[in-house]
């Protein structure tokens, strides 16, 4: 009974030791992730055109919401967030696999064209719009004066200065950056390619295309659907690389959803409506997260059989 007694006063006592030390961690979360999401819930049913204390904000209800059905500058920034997404993924997926077979290679120097690779992704994201705004730069930049030298163009060009253009631009400066962490989730996945499967691919005379659709990129599956899911979710919340770049110019041609939110909430200082256009992002990413784990899990399924 009294050996009982001892366990039970100690449990109690390591439960609330537990307690103790986790009480920082649960006030830094409640403090930087909780409160801010529900403070933006609050906001977003309400209307908030100031940020100074006791500014006046009344309830609104679901109008935010029904004003961002007939947004039609949030819905142009949304259909270009998805082209954004679709193509910036797919360059992404289709150049990180060719670098990663081409990592994979037993070939003399792969160690420097694995830190080669490696660089573009270890750059953080604002170094490495700096530095693409810098090249395409309309004046000065370093691709007008090679282009020019070269005999390509003839004159120096706006490259961030037409919508379209400015689009593909910072597209091209995200796929540059993002592809090379496909790329290692390639090489991670030939490594658990057992060796002897590709051995008696090759002595049944199948050529390397064969071996590689028949058999590698079956067995890579399963990594090339994580890798998508990551870099979609991703690109679909583009907002630094394009803030950086353009500021959503030239004429709000580079807009992303996330972009045109900090813009109606910051620069208009609309925070209600600005707030219900943060939740509907966070719906659509919870969805996209919600489809591709289901997609996750059928890939895997099948990968293991």
């Amino acid at each position: 009974m009294l050996l009982s007694l001892k366990k039970h006063l100690s449990t109690n006592s390591d439960r609330g030791l537990a307690a103790v030390l986790l009480l920082p961690a649960a006030i830094v979360v409640f403090g930087l992730v909780t409160w801010p999401i529900l403070r933006t819930v609050w906001l977003s049913f309400h209307q908030m055109l100031s940020p100074m204390p006791g500014a006046a904000t009344p309830f609104v209800g679901f109008k935010n919401f029904q004003n961002a059905m007939t947004d039609s500058s949030l819905l142009d920034s949304f259909r270009r967030t998805i082209y954004f997404t679709v193509l910036s993924t797919a360059l992404e997926m289709s150049l990180g696999l060719i670098l990663g077979l081409l990592m994979s290679q037993k070939i003399r120097g792969r160690w420097l064209l694995r830190a080669a690779v490696l660089l573009p992704w270890a750059l953080p994201t604002v170094v490495n719009a700096t530095m693409w705004r810098y090249i395409f730069n309309a004046d000065y930049g370093p691709l007008n004066a090679l282009l020019t030298q070269l005999g390509i163009i003839q004159s120096y060009r706006p490259w961030l200065g037409t919508p379209n253009v400015a689009l593909h631009m910072v597209i091209f400066s995200d796929v540059w950056k993002n592809s090379s962490i496909i790329a290692f989730f390639v090489m991670a996945g030939l490594t658990t390619i057992p060796g002897d499967i590709l051995e008696a691919a090759k002595v049944d005379g199948a050529n390397a295309f064969r071996t590689f659709f028949s058999i590698m990129l079956p067995l890579l599956k399963p990594v090339l659907i994580v890798a998508m899911v990551l870099r979609t979710i991703e690109a679909f919340k583009v907002f630094d690389i394009v803030y950086i770049m353009t500021r959503g110019g030239p004429a709000g041609g580079t807009t992303s959803i996330a972009l045109y939110s900090y813009q109606t909430a910051f620069s208009n200082q609309n925070f209600g409506y600005g707030s219900s256009l943060a939740l509907l992002i966070v719906v659509v990413t919870f969805s996209l997260a919600l489809f591709y784990m289901r997609l996750v899990n059928v890939g895997l399924d099948k990968g293991g059989r």
